[in-house]
């Protein structure tokens, strides 16, 4: 118990002996005694106390401060712990889930609804040093299961942040108006007008779910074992960011998609520039230098591009007379990063192709992507139930929205 709490319930106890002491009408000696010792205590009491506020009020500094890092800790553990297998075999079987994987989804439930069992994004993860465990006696050695290929997510690495919110909407004012400064024209003239300072709202809502359906054979179930959740997890995982990939880049708001960066410039403000000419370094620059002007990016080296392995293969193809220099190596050499992907860029129409560059300003990214909560994963156990099959729906809810126009520029018929 606190020092400070130990002297506030002894000067309670004084006061009311005092009380009880004074009400009388004619105190003995020893009650008159009494009452000057409670008195020097009482006094002594209120120095003490003040002393041990401080004192304690230090130790709540320090402890707040490992407080702080601690929880985000603690729950980076409980992550790296909790088991998908539980999740699954509970759904399955209704086998009640123990450890630190209960204590996540009670958390989970805690602060959200959830038609089933929620399991955190973080448990997607791939971890490392994680194998099949071995020893189990079976006349036949089963490998780990050998998964689908996925493509790889390119939204990080064009400067997309995601954005965890719990529940309503997250909104982002963006600043339209162009502030100026000018001079006054003489000793006593007016400097210029004020201009009206003016923002556009870019808000992120939950109105697009995204879902991933998984069909486990009652085989797969009991053959794999412990190697079934990293299976589904990195399933999961891939399905999920290729999906995100293309809603980022390719979606057009419809059929409850959101709205991408292609389909949505004119939406957003975004500069699209067809190109008309062949993949070249001198068409990229053109386009840096437009970043430049706009005070975007100081230099090519604060560019990122997204092409698809189309225009790599032009550009490789183009060695420059004399030496041993190609198209590709010069663009590389001056951008900050260039990335390719045949998920998130539209396959080429008609010999033509399109790219895009993004650029992080003032710390702020070119574009959000907003996921709600955890991923809700849901039991179906009655489509598959005539062959014990485990039917598995994880359901997610994500938006995207653009922060600066200017921070991206759009490529399109490029040759």
């Amino acid at each position: 118990m606190l020092d400070s709490v130990k002297i506030q319930r002894r000067q309670s106890e004084i006061r009311q002996a005092l009380a009880e002491l004074v009400a009388k009408d004619a105190p003995t000696e020893d009650e008159t005694r009494s009452m000057d010792e409670m008195d020097r205590e009482y006094r002594s009491n209120e120095t003490r106390y003040r002393a041990a506020l401080i004192a304690e009020d230090d130790e709540r500094r320090e402890a707040g401060e490992e407080l702080e890092t601690r929880s985000d800790r603690e729950w980076a553990e409980l992550m790296g712990k909790f088991e998908l297998r539980q999740a699954a075999v509970h759904l399955d079987e209704g086998t009640a889930m123990t450890g630190q994987t209960k204590e996540v989804v009670d958390e989970l439930r805690a602060k959200g609804g959830y038609q089933g069992v929620p399991v955190p994004l973080e448990a997607l993860e791939t971890r490392a040093g994680e194998t099949v465990a071995a020893g189990t006696p079976d006349p036949i050695r089963t490998r780990p299961i050998i998964e689908r290929l996925f493509a790889n997510s390119v939204a990080g690495l064009m400067g997309g942040q995601a954005v965890n919110v719990g529940i309503g909407e997250l909104e982002y004012p963006v600043a339209t108006s162009k502030v100026t400064a000018g001079w006054t024209a003489d000793e006593l003239g007016d400097v210029p007008p004020p201009t009206e300072y003016a923002t556009i709202d870019r808000p992120l809502k939950p109105d697009h779910n995204l879902g991933v359906q998984m069909s486990i054979s009652r085989k797969a179930m009991k053959q794999s074992g412990a190697g079934l959740e990293l299976a589904i997890r990195r399933d999961m995982s891939g399905a999920i960011s290729e999906e995100l990939d293309k809603a980022v880049f390719q979606a057009d708001g419809t059929a409850g998609t959101p709205l991408g960066l292609f389909p949505g410039a004119a939406t957003y403000g975004i500069t699209e520039t067809a190109v008309g000419a062949a993949a070249q370094w001198s068409v990229f620059r053109a386009q840096v230098t437009e970043f430049m002007l706009g005070n975007a990016a100081n230099g090519p080296g604060s560019v990122r591009l997204l092409v698809r392995p189309e225009v790599w293969d032009a550009l490789d193809d183009q060695v420059l007379t004399g030496t041993g220099i190609t198209e590709w190596d010069r663009l590389t050499s001056n951008m900050g990063a260039v990335h390719m992907t045949n998920n998130a860029l539209a396959a080429p129409a008609g010999g033509a192709t399109s790219a895009i560059m993004t650029t992080n300003a003032g710390g702020v990214p070119p574009f959000y992507m907003g996921l709600w909560g955890a991923v809700d994963l849901i039991r179906d156990n009655i489509t598959k139930a005539a062959s014990g099959q485990l039917l598995l729906t994880a359901i997610m809810t994500a938006d995207i929205t653009v922060s600066r126009s200017v921070q991206t520029r759009i490529m399109t018929d490029i040759q």
